[in-house]
C-alpha cells in the first residue's frame, strides 16, 4: 500500500511538515509513504490541458504529480489554515490533479485531512474548504472523528514530533482508518 502525503505549506520548518513527518512513523506496517513536494508545481493554467492550445505543452511537473496521485492507494493532506482557507500551494495542487477532465487523478481515491492552527479551532475552516474542493471527485474520507489540531505550536516538541501520547494515538487511529478504506478499495 502507498500513502501520498501532501503538505499545505512550503516552509521547510512548518508545523504541517513536522506533523506529516511524524505521521510517516504512525502508518500501519506495509504502508510506504511519500511526502510530495508541492514547491515546484507551476501555477495551474487550463491552457496546459486544453488540446486546442498547441503552444503550451503540459509541464512535466504536472504529469509527475498526477502520476504520483494515481499510483497512491490513499492521499493524506496535512495543512495549516491561511486566512480561513487552505494555503495557495494546496489549492494549486487540487486544481492540477483535477485535470484533464477525462482523467482526474483524484477520482474515487481514499483521502484524509489533518488540519492544524496555532489557534484553538485547529484549522477548521481550512479543512472544510479542502473537503468542499475535493467533494467533486468522489473521494472517500474516514468518518468521525476528524483531526483538527488546535494550538499546534504547543503540540510539537524540540524533536519536531508530536509530544502528547493521546494526540499521537488519535492521529495513528485516523491514519489506520484511512488506510483501511484504501485497502478495501484496493481489494475491490
Amino acid at each position: 500500500m502507498k500513502l501520498l502525503i501532501l503538505v499545505g505549506s512550503l516552509r521547510r520548518q512548518s508545523i504541517a511538515r513536522k506533523i506529516a513527518l511524524h505521521v510517516t512513523e504512525l502508518v500501519p506496517d506495509g504502508v510506504d509513504c511519500e511526502l510530495y513536494n508541492l514547491r515546484d508545481l507551476p501555477l495551474y493554467d487550463f491552457d496546459y490541458d486544453d488540446p486546442s492550445v498547441v503552444d503550451k505543452p503540459t509541464p512535466p511537473e504536472y504529469l509527475a504529480f498526477r502520476a504520483a496521485i494515481k499510483e497512491a492507494d490513499a492521499v493524506l493532506f496535512v495543512t495549516s489554515e491561511n486566512n480561513r482557507t487552505i494555503p495557495a500551494c494546496l489549492k494549486n495542487a487540487v486544481d492540477i490533479g483535477s485535470k484533464p477532465n477525462n482523467d482526474v487523478a483524484w477520482k474515487a481515491k481514499a483521502a484524509g485531512i489533518i488540519s492544524h492552527s496555532v489557534g484553538r479551532m485547529g484549522g477548521y475552516s481550512a479543512q472544510k474548504n479542502l473537503r468542499l474542493a475535493l467533494s467533486y471527485f468522489d473521494m472517500e474520507f474516514p468518518a468521525q472523528p476528524e483531526v483538527f489540531l488546535g494550538q499546534s505550536h504547543l503540540l510539537i516538541g524540540e524533536d519536531d514530533r508530536i509530544q502528547a501520547g493521546s494526540t499521537i494515538e488519535f492521529v495513528r487511529d485516523y491514519v489506520e482508518r484511512l488506510m483501511a478504506i484504501a485497502s478495501a478499495k484496493h481489494s475491490a
